[in-house]
């Protein structure tokens, strides 16, 4: 699904330099090169404080316990999408309240959102699947609306760009009171283990969530917040910051990928590419909405599963991002949730598919991978 090895012999000698270099200064926790990372991601974003942290998760815990929610408080989000983004709302004894989706972008439904708020909601996680941005124009006038909180749940669009009803550009994340985000190496921007960060232009939020990330702290054995152990690593830091500069080619190939396939695709009955929020389903030169995280089909004549199959028996990788949703998961069940609430999500769950999507992707393997989905599907 990636090529990790590909993609670091690009980057090599200047991430092997600076490990060796870390390793020879013994600067493994909050060292230069942390500190570096932070203020280039805060120029690439256009963003006033980036707080980096252990891993996605924290990052979007922690965004939490900066705006001071507490237990009980419901925090909507998406019902399609990886379990992460509930997790966190149950490990602070939130109540989250999960909703239905797009059947075309993936993304968080606005009219079932509006529906699920209650004088108890606090806070609305929208998640940018996939990697392009859900409605914030709405969702930035619903939090307007109700006095509620925008976090948003960044771990698979870092770099993509959102435009407004008004024509204004902003970087994904960076929109809301507080985004997060992952560098899992998987992701566009992605590390050689667990890294995080957080995103705000809020000051005062900025230096509450500085403390969390390291157990409370500003000054050492002085404990002014409830605060976690989240920090990233130096090692993770140079990587970062030798893929920073080169994270907008990395797009872009992602999107040259993206467009070949859904060429491949046209016209097919029982497959339905990408949509981006522009309408232009990736296929345009100029798209930068969306930055194919994943490269997600619809498969809709039943033979999702058989494709799967088929598809590894030729030895090409796909995935099913994702399988069951949240609200049939066993850590999430609710009677507050009826099965009709959900007709998009249980639809999606039986017939995405994820094809193989990185930046090393070349015209032989896409035509491979086109050719034995469209023998597959219309056999």
């Amino acid at each position: 699904m990636v090529d990790l090895g590909g993609q670091y012999q690009a980057i090599k000698e200047e991430v092997n330099s600076s490990i060796s270099n870390i390793m020879e200064t013994s600067a493994f926790i909050n060292g230069p090169e942390v500190k570096e990372f932070q203020k280039e991601l805060e120029s690439y974003l256009g963003v006033k404080h980036v707080i980096p942290c252990a891993n996605g998760t924290d990052a979007l815990q922690i965004a939490m316990m900066g705006l001071g929610l507490k237990p009980g408080d419901e925090v909507i989000t998406a019902d399609f999408t990886f379990a992460a983004t509930v997790e966190v709302i149950a490990l602070l004894q939130l109540t989250p309240v999960l909703v239905d989706v797009e059947p075309d972008t993936f993304n968080i439904d606005i009219a079932a959102i509006e529906k699920a708020i209650t004088s108890k909601t606090k806070a609305i996680v929208p998640v940018h699947l996939f990697g392009q941005c859900a409605n914030m124009d709405a969702l930035l006038e619903i939090g307007k609306k109700h006095n509620i909180f925008i976090i948003e749940d960044n771990a698979q669009a870092i770099g993509a760009d959102y435009t407004f009803k008004d024509g204004r550009k902003q970087k994904a994340g960076t929109i809301g009171e507080v985004g997060s985000t992952s560098f899992f190496p998987s992701k566009n921007l992605g590390c050689y283990g667990d890294g995080g960060a957080i995103f705000t232009n809020d000051d005062d939020l900025a230096h509450k969530i500085r403390g969390i990330v390291n157990h409370g702290m500003y000054i050492r054995y002085h404990h002014d917040v409830v605060g976690v152990n989240s920090r990233l690593d130096s090692i993770q830091a140079a990587v970062l910051r030798a893929k920073l500069p080169k994270l907008d080619s990395y797009c872009n190939a992602r999107r040259a990928a993206a467009r070949k396939y859904s060429k491949s695709f046209e016209g097919q009955e029982h497959i339905a590419v990408p949509v981006t929020v522009n309408g232009c389903a990736g296929i345009c030169d100029t798209c930068d909405c969306h930055v194919f995280h994943q490269y997600t089909l619809k498969i809709t004549n039943g033979k999702r599963d058989g494709l799967a199959e088929h598809l590894g028996e030729k030895g090409i990788p796909c995935g099913v991002y994702y399988p069951i949703p949240l609200h049939n998961q066993k850590a999430y069940v609710d009677d507050r949730y009826k099965e009709e609430d959900f007709p998009i999500t249980n639809q999606l769950v039986k017939e995405v598919i994820s094809l193989p999507m990185h930046t090393e992707l070349d015209d032989e393997q896409i035509n491979y991978i086109t050719t034995t989905v469209l023998e597959y599907v219309n056999s």
